[in-house]
């Protein structure tokens, strides 16, 4: 692993467990193996060392995709909002803090970033849907997508700290969503198997 990753994943650690203000340029280089000066000559500053943490190590480095054109819409929704989900599951500690933060440090999160950019790629989605005359065309694309993504986020960031409240198994939670998300357009919902 090269030192730039090094440093971005020990400030995520750190960032996730301590915060803004517990994220000091030593306990990242401690956590990452390096010196101060090397966190400052390949990020400049704590600011942009803990933004770039958030973007490229935060839950959705990238855009997970999902078809222009819906084919199956129960299995492409059940692989896409599983991916989602276990991304957000995987980042809980990281995005609990940046959202506990996100007052204080707007900066952390941009509409440009993957996750926010889902939101539109779902309506997208939808919208498909209702083109095809799969799903009702008076539903709000944008209004539904944010009932999916945001189900997701929540019962992913909460799982491991009530874990009473969310159940032993997630992939069933996360089927249970894309059913009645499914429902809740106007699509047809496979029977259980």
């Amino acid at each position: 692993m090269d030192i730039r990753t090094c440093i971005l994943e020990a400030a995520t650690k750190v960032y996730g467990a301590l915060g803004y203000r517990g994220a000091t340029t030593r306990r990242i280089a401690q956590e990452a193996g390096v010196n101060e000066l090397t966190l400052f000559r390949h990020f400049g500053s704590k600011e942009a060392l803990i933004h770039e943490a958030v973007r490229c190590c935060g839950p959705e480095a990238k855009l997970i995709p999902l078809p222009d054109e819906p084919v199956d819409p129960y299995a492409e929704l059940l692989a896409w909002a599983s991916t989602h989900h276990a991304t957000i599951r995987k980042h809980g500690a990281l995005i609990r803090t940046t959202l506990a933060e996100i007052d204080e440090h707007p900066e952390l999160i941009s509409p440009n970033d993957p996750y926010a950019l889902a939101y539109e790629q779902l309506a997208g989605y939808v919208r498909a849907l209702q083109r095809q005359g799969r799903a009702d065309a008076a539903v709000e694309p944008l209004c539904v997508a944010a009932m999916l993504l945001n189900a997701l986020l929540l019962n992913g960031i909460m799982r491991d700290v009530m874990p009473q409240m969310m159940g032993p198994d997630p992939d069933s939670h996360v089927d249970q969503f894309v059913r009645n998300f499914l429902r809740a357009v106007g699509a047809p919902v496979p029977a259980h198997t």
